[in-house]
C-alpha cells in the first residue's frame, strides 16, 4: 500500500517537474515552483515577521550604529595652537587668538585663524602690553605647545585625544580609506562564500568579526597601526552583515513582500543612524558613545536559534534533505505542517541541473547579464560615493554637527516610504532613474551659491534633499540588485555591487577633504556628473516588479528580454494564475496550507 502511494506521489511530482521544465522564457519570469513550497510552509507568517524584525530590521539598526559611529567619533572640531601667557592678561579668548595666531583663507575664501601655525614669539614674557608692537610678530611657526579644541559640541573625540590634526590631519581620512579598501576585499571574499557555503555561515562570521573589530578599535586608539587593523576588520565583514539576512528574508517570502523586506532593513538602518548623533550629543565623550553603539550588534547572537539557512539556496545546491529541515522549522513557527519527503522534492527539481559558476566572472556570462551587471555596478558606485560624501561632509558643515548628521539620517525614512510606493507603483527602473536625475538638478544651485554665507541654510536644505534622493535611490538599487541575479549567484551579485561601490567610495573621504580645505563646491561638481550618468544608465535596466526571482543562470540571462523601453510594469492577471493552478492539481495541493493540530 505504501509503495503504491509513493509511486502515485512520484508520478504527481514528475508532472509538476515536467510542467516547470517546459515553461518558456516569458513564463519563467512569473511562475515559481519554490513559492508553492513556501506557501505550504507559510511565506507570510509568524516566522517571517520575527525574522524581519530581528534579523533584517533589528540587525540593520545595530549594524548601522557599529558601522557609522566611527564617523562621529573621528570628527575634528575647530582647533588652534595653544599659546601660553593669556593667564597673565585680561584678554578674552578671541582677543588672544587675534594677537597670537596668523590668519588664512578657509574653503570659502574667508579669513580665519590658522589651525596649525602661531606667531614665533614668547608671549608669556611680555609684561607691558601697552608698549607692545603687534607689527613685530610677523614670523610664523608650527604649533609648539599642542592644540586647543572647541568644546561647544564635544568633550572629546578620537582626534582631539590623540592630536590627529595638522601634520596628522590625513590620519582620519586614511581610516575611512582603509575601511573602504577592506570592504572591497571582504565583499569579494564573503559574497562568494555566501553563494558557495551558505548565507547562514557568512552571517555568523560577519556578526562575530564586526563586533570584535569595532570593540577592539575602541581599545586600540593609542596605537594608530592597531586602530587601522581593527577598523579594517570591521570593513571586511560589515557589508555581509546586512546582505546575508536580507537575502534569506527575500528568499523565504512572497513576491509582493520583497519591497517590504527592503523597507524593513532600510528603516532599521535609518533609525540607527538617527539615534546615533543624539546619543553622542548627550554623552559628549567618544569612548562611552562607541561602547554604547557597538555592543548591540553582538547581542543579536542571543537569537541564533531562529537563524536558518535559505531553503531556496539549499535547493539550488540540490541539498534537498537540509532544505526540508529548514522548511519544517519555518512551518512549525507558522503553525503549518510541511510533510513533503526528500524524494518528492527531488522529483520536482529533477530536471534542473546545478549551475556551474565561476564566481564573479559568471555575472558577465552573456551580453544581457553582463549589461545588467555593469549598470547595476555603476549605480552602486554613484549611490555609495554620494552617500559617504554627504554623510562625512554633514559632520563638518557649519552649525551643530549632531543636528546636521541627524537631518541627513532622518530624511531617509520618508525617502524609503516614497521609494517603496514608487517602486511598487511605477517600477524600480523608473524610480531609480528619476531620483538620480533630480539629484543632478539639485547640485546646480549648490555649486552656484555655496560660497556665499548668506545661503548657508539653503545649502543645508539642498544637501539634505540630495540625501533624501540618495536614500530613495539606495532603496531601489538595493532591491533591483536582489531581484536581477539568480539564486546561485545572488549574494555574489550583491557583493560585486558592494565591491565596486567601495572601490569608488575610496574617493569620498578625499572629496570631503577637498571640500573642507580647498573649495566647498568641489564635491558637488563631481557628484553632479555622476548623478547624470547614473540616471541615464538606470533606464537600460530590466524591470523587476511583479517578476519572480530568477533561480538559474539561464533565467537571469533572459531576464527582461521582452521589456519595452517606454512602459510601466503591470501585475499579472489573477485569472491567468487561477487557470494555471487549476490545470495542475499537484501544484494546487502544494499551495494549500495545512494547519498543524
Amino acid at each position: 500500500m505504501r509503495d503504491k502511494k509513493e509511486q502515485a506521489n512520484s508520478r504527481k511530482a514528475s508532472q509538476v517537474s515536467g510542467h516547470f521544465s517546459q515553461m518558456d522564457v516569458d513564463d519563467s519570469e512569473f511562475n515559481d515552483p519554490f513559492q508553492a513550497l513556501m506557501e505550504k510552509a507559510g511565506n507570510h507568517g509568524r516566522y517571517q515577521t520575527l525574522y524581519n524584525f530581528v534579523f533584517v530590521g533589528g540587525l540593520a539598526f545595530s549594524g548601522a550604529m557599529i558601522y557609522m559611529n566611527i564617523i562621529l567619533a573621528l570628527n575634528i572640531p575647530d582647533h588652534w595652537c595653544t599659546v601660553p601667557g593669556r593667564e597673565n592678561t585680561n584678554f578674552s579668548l578671541e582677543e588672544w587668538r587675534d594677537i597670537t595666531l596668523p590668519k588664512q583663507a578657509d574653503n570659502r575664501g574667508r579669513k580665519t585663524f590658522s589651525n596649525c601655525e602661531m606667531f614665533q614669539m614668547n608671549f608669556s614674557e611680555i609684561t607691558d602690553w601697552s608698549a607692545w608692537n603687534s607689527n613685530l610678530t610677523k614670523t610664523t611657526e608650527a604649533c609648539q605647545n599642542g592644540w586647543s579644541y572647541d568644546k561647544t559640541w564635544y568633550e572629546s573625540t578620537i582626534p582631539t585625544d590623540h592630536n590627529w590634526v595638522c601634520a596628522k590631519d590625513l590620519f582620519v581620512t586614511n581610516v575611512f580609506v582603509v575601511g573602504r579598501v577592506t570592504e572591497v576585499a571582504g565583499s569579494f571574499i564573503l559574497g562568494q562564500m555566501g553563494d558557495s557555503y551558505g548565507r547562514r555561515f557568512v552571517y555568523y562570521i560577519s556578526v562575530v568579526f564586526c563586533s570584535l573589530g569595532r570593540l577592539g578599535s575602541i581599545m586600540c586608539t593609542s596605537s594608530y597601526t592597531w586602530f587601522l587593523i581593527m577598523s579594517g576588520i570591521v570593513g571586511l565583514t560589515v557589508n555581509s552583515l546586512f546582505q546575508s539576512p536580507q537575502i534569506i528574508g527575500m528568499e523565504i517570502s512572497r513576491e509582493e513582500d520583497r519591497s517590504r523586506i527592503a523597507f524593513f532593513q532600510s528603516c532599521g538602518w535609518s533609525i540607527g543612524t538617527t539615534l546615533m548623533p543624539l546619543l553622542y550629543w548627550w554623552l559628549r565623550h567618544w569612548d562611552s558613545f562607541m561602547w554604547l553603539t557597538s555592543i548591540p550588534t553582538a547581542m543579536v547572537l542571543l537569537f541564533s536559534k531562529y537563524v536558518i539557512e535559505s531553503p531556496r539556496w539549499l535547493i539550488s545546491k540540490q541539498r534537498f534533505r537540509e532544505a526540508i529541515v529548514q522548511l519544517q522549522k519555518i512551518a512549525k513557527i507558522n503553525g503549518h505542517r510541511f510533510d513533503m519527503t526528500e524524494k518528492e522534492l527531488a522529483e520536482i527539481y529533477s530536471r534542473d541541473k546545478q549551475d556551474v559558476t565561476y564566481g564573479i566572472a559568471s555575472l558577465f556570462a552573456g551580453w544581457r547579464l553582463a549589461r545588467n551587471t555593469t549598470i547595476m555596478g555603476f549605480s552602486w558606485c554613484v549611490v555609495a560615493v554620494s552617500y559617504f560624501t554627504l554623510v562625512l561632509f554633514s559632520s563638518r558643515m557649519a552649525g551643530n554637527p549632531f543636528l546636521n548628521f541627524l537631518y541627513q539620517s532622518i530624511v531617509e525614512i520618508p525617502a524609503y516610504v516614497v521609494g517603496r510606493y514608487m517602486g511598487d507603483t511605477y517600477g524600480r527602473r523608473f524610480t531609480n532613474s528619476v531620483s538620480f536625475l533630480i539629484s543632478f538638478v539639485t547640485c546646480l544651485p549648490i555649486i552656484v551659491y555655496s560660497t556665499d554665507e548668506r545661503y548657508e541654510n539653503l545649502m543645508i536644505y539642498l544637501a539634505t534633499f540630495i540625501k533624501f534622493l540618495n536614500a530613495l535611490t539606495f532603496f531601489t538599487v538595493n532591491l533591483q540588485c536582489l531581484e536581477i541575479y539568480p539564486t546561485c549567484m545572488r549574494q555574489t551579485g550583491v557583493a560585486l555591487g558592494t565591491i565596486l561601490a567601495n572601490a569608488i567610495g575610496v574617493l569620498a573621504p578625499y572629496l570631503v577633504y577637498l571640500g573642507t580645505t580647498v573649495d566647498i563646491r568641489a564635491p558637488y561638481y563631481i557628484l553632479g556628473v555622476l548623478f547624470l550618468l547614473g540616471g541615464i544608465g538606470a533606464l537600460f535596466l530590466p524591470e523587476t516588479l511583479h517578476k519572480k526571482l530568477p533561480d538559474t543562470m539561464e533565467e537571469a540571462g533572459h531576464f527582461g528580454k521582452h521589456d519595452k523601453f517606454f512602459s510601466l510594469p503591470k501585475p499579472p492577471q489573477a485569472a491567468e494564475k487561477d487557470d494555471k493552478l487549476s490545470s495542475h492539481p499537484e501544484l494546487t495541493r502544494l499551495r494549500r496550507s495545512e494547519t498543524a493540530p
